[in-house]
């Protein structure tokens, strides 16, 4: 297994973005917050959005003291509004169960709505320091192309977490900042489409460079089209429903002008059984 912790930590520690999430300070809420909207989200959308967040639910207890309403609105336009309510959720049972406290236990974080292995991990490793394998995206193509000469990553694995748990340096510090990195390296230089293998401290060790950067494929399920999509439709609706007065409007003239009545019709009834919009009396509203 080749060395990658010495050249990525020392590429790390000195090109490093400076982002929120990543100061010392910036505490468990903080990182549980990010992690939710970073979901799918680049990062250049997410930082305004999660400093209005926190200013205005510096804790769990704060937002899980507010209607579900407010947290779809204060979602605005960052796509996947489900993860609002499910953030929502997790405010109410960190609240309830924990005494308001992010638990650290990856089992107890695994426990609140909305969080999977990916989101339970980088909380116990980027907010407590705990040793633990983070594997997002990100990281999977790292390892894919430097561990396993391939171009692409496969669909995801159990089997990643104990790939990236077999890489971790034992010093925690170390582990957490390795963890960082790699996820930092497949954001800035080893990219899906356009990796910068020029600038890559990995070039000496890596598979898929000393191979010859074959084409191995792409398996993973991509993702579909949104232009003229049922994602497209509910954010119209949602989007409606949060600019109207008192954030209702009558069933009729909610995303009137939407093209295909059937699709918006499609989208209403899939954004009432989330939970994201309620009907009452010929009307939808955001939720209460």
């Amino acid at each position: 297994m080749p060395d990658l912790a010495t050249p990525l930590l020392a590429w790390y520690r000195a090109n490093a973005r400076n982002l929120p999430w990543r100061a010392p300070e910036f505490g468990a809420w903080g990182v549980l917050v990010s992690e939710f909207m970073l979901q799918q989200t680049p990062v250049a959308r997410v930082i305004p959005h999660l400093e209005a967040w926190l200013q205005r639910w510096p804790t769990p207890t704060d937002l899980a003291g507010a209607a579900p309403a407010d947290a779809v609105r204060q979602w605005a336009n960052l796509g996947y509004p489900r993860r609002a309510l499910w953030l929502h959720r997790a405010a109410i049972e960190i609240r309830d169960r924990h005494a308001g406290v992010v638990p650290r236990d990856v089992e107890a974080l695994l426990a609140l709505t909305g969080i999977g292995d990916y989101t339970a991990r980088a909380v116990a490793v980027f907010a407590y320091g705990d040793r633990h394998p983070v594997v997002d995206t990100n990281t999977r193509r790292v390892l894919a192309r430097a561990i396993d000469g391939r171009s692409q990553p496969g669909p995801p694995a159990k089997r990643d977490l104990a790939a990236m748990a077999a890489l971790l340096p034992t010093d925690l510090a170390d582990a957490a900042a390795f963890n960082a990195a790699t996820m930092e390296l497949g954001a800035v230089v080893c990219t899906a489409r356009a990796p910068r293998c020029e600038a890559c401290p990995l070039a000496a060790v890596c598979a898929w460079r000393a191979a010859g950067y074959p084409d191995t494929g792409d398996d993973r399920r991509k993702q579909a089209r949104y232009e003229g999509s049922d994602r497209q439709a509910r954010g119209a609706i949602l989007r409606a429903l949060r600019e109207a007065d008192a954030h209702e409007l009558p069933h009729g003239d909610v995303a009137a002008d939407w093209p295909d009545a059937t699709q918006r019709d499609r989208a209403i009834d899939a954004l009432i059984a989330d939970g994201l919009i309620e009907a009452s009396g010929g009307a939808l509203m955001l939720p209460n």
